[in-house]
């Protein structure tokens, strides 16, 4: 959480012999850096949790000759209660510190290795079980962040640019995308606001690179303008956009799905869009990569909607298969007399760029002809608003379709969608009914076509979401006719876990 004039947090890890991605409340070892501030803890704490107090690694720091020590020192502890080679954690220590002294390197080294003594003698003396085995199967898997994701998935989609201004959740993809930059023939610009991040990716998009812009709901406010020339533009865009609760500057470090209906109504007038909704590394990565392609092709703004748990939750998992990834690439060479709005029946007038070609490619933020003049005709007027909303005709045969996770026998069925995946799917194996199914949405707007014909097959729907109102909930009954009566919502910054869901989901007497 924020501390930034000083204060206590945490951090909670997760470890399992099995693969494990969702968070729970429990905490089996609590490791304390500062005694008796556990007060934001307390709700997940119980007489079963095992706590290390401060005075441990305090008292070892101090014998070591520098109380700032004890953070390495529990760093250690950690690694010895594991049975990890004490050489993963000194090589780290050495990387940490390459810039400083030969004695404060030799300091930091002593007091890991200190700290690996007392993990391995807390376990010998049996004051602490743990018995984890380690599993070959993912000695080849990665680590990383939502973030790292969403950039590693940009990246494979071609995008060679990046506007942002920073602004938590969404700083951890402008920051690795700028860290590879050079390797990757990608340009990444810090602009002096998002107003300006925005029209620098349009300016990009518009000269033929693949852009990103990277913000949250207060820089995405500043950025609809920007969203709305996009539509009449028909210039493609992607926007990342990390939520966290609101309004105003809300809780800046904390998590909500509370932006689904700004994402979905922002921009004034009338113009297709995409809303993509990862809700899993996997995701997180696939769904980026498949933005600029869905971007290119229809020549429109896509949104992906994530939130602060998905962008700053850190797993394992196995290497992204590149096999089927393909940058798509829909920019034609353009002739003498080129329309860059040439009226066609899908919407989708061809796209050039200017330089590639003997044509002429005139755009205007104003309503405009083929060519792109401004035009105060009205007839024409009507043809222009019409062609860019028959994209979506084309848009929904390339609709992501939700996720069915369990039976397709299910009575009942819970709706869910965005970061709350695997968190569901993980309380429904808890809860063991195979006549409970989950359908996961990666894809909120426009809603697959498939969304009624699951929601009616059951004899109860419940819907979960990070928010108040229910805003997908809300979307389904517009688009479907359809009102989830049953609805499981949170909305004081934290994501649900996975014993809440249990307990919340039973409740309604599946």
């Amino acid at each position: 959480m924020s501390r930034v004039r000083g204060g206590t947090n945490s951090t909670s890890f997760r470890i399992s012999s099995r693969r494990v991605d969702a968070f729970i409340d429990r905490i089996d070892l609590l490791i304390q850096l500062d005694d008796g501030r556990t007060k934001h803890l307390a709700k997940r704490i119980s007489a079963a949790t095992l706590v290390l107090a401060a005075d441990i690694f305090n008292a070892k720091a101090l014998e070591l000759g520098n109380k700032i020590l004890a953070n390495v020192v529990a760093a250690g502890v950690v690694v010895g209660l594991l049975r990890l080679e004490p050489e993963l954690l000194t090589a780290q220590v050495k990387s940490y510190f390459a810039k400083k002294s030969e004695e404060l390197i030799g300091q930091n080294v002593a007091a890991a290795l200190a700290g690996i003594e007392i993990g391995r003698d807390l376990l010998a003396k049996g004051t602490i079980g743990l018995d984890l085995q380690p599993d070959p199967a993912v000695q080849n898997d990665i680590i990383l962040s939502g973030a790292e994701a969403i950039a590693l998935g940009a990246l494979a989609g071609g995008c060679n640019f990046v506007a942002a201004y920073p602004m938590t959740p969404s700083t951890g993809i402008f920051t690795y995308l700028a860290q590879h930059a050079a390797e990757c023939g990608l340009i990444a610009e810090q602009a002096e606001d998002e107003i300006a991040a925005i029209n620098m990716a349009l300016g990009a998009w518009y000269a033929g690179a693949r852009a990103i812009v990277a913000t949250a709901g207060g820089g995405f406010a500043l950025m609809v303008e920007g969203i709305s020339l996009s539509g009449m533009l028909e210039t493609p865009v992607v926007v990342s956009l990390g939520q966290r609760p609101a309004p105003a500057t809300g809780l800046p470090t904390r998590t909500e799905q509370g932006d689904l209906n700004f994402a979905l109504y922002s921009g004034h007038g009338e113009f297709p869009r995409i809303i993509l909704a990862p809700g899993s590394l996997d995701e997180a990565f696939d769904l980026s990569q498949k933005a600029f392609n869905l971007a290119d092709k229809f020549q429109v703004p896509v949104i992906i909607l994530s939130d602060q748990y998905l962008a700053d939750s850190y797993y394992n998992i196995k290497p992204f298969d590149l096999a089927g990834v393909q940058v798509e690439n829909n920019i034609i060479k353009t002739a003498e007399g080129y329309q860059r709005y040439k009226l066609t029946a899908d919407g989708l007038s061809p796209r050039g760029v200017p330089g590639y070609g003997d044509g002429l490619v005139g755009v205007d933020s104003d309503e405009h002809d083929e060519t792109g003049h401004i035009t105060e005709d009205l007839e024409l007027r009507a043809k222009m608003v019409d062609k860019r909303l028959a994209k979506m005709g084309e848009i929904m045969k390339a609709v992501v379709p939700p996720l069915l996770i369990g039976s397709d026998n299910y009575q009942t069925l819970v709706v869910g969608w965005g970061s709350n995946r695997n968190i569901i799917a993980e309380a429904l194996k808890v809860i063991g009914d195979d006549k409970i199914a989950f359908l996961h949405f990666s894809q909120v707007y426009p809603l697959p076509p498939s969304t009624r014909e699951y929601l009616v097959k059951a004899k109860k729907v419940i819907l979960i979401e990070n928010n108040a109102t229910g805003q997908f909930g809300q979307l389904i009954k517009l688009q479907t006719g359809y009102d989830i009566q049953n609805k499981i919502l949170k909305y004081n910054g934290l994501p649900f876990s996975v014993e809440e869901l249990v307990q919340r989901l039973r409740a309604l007497e599946l």
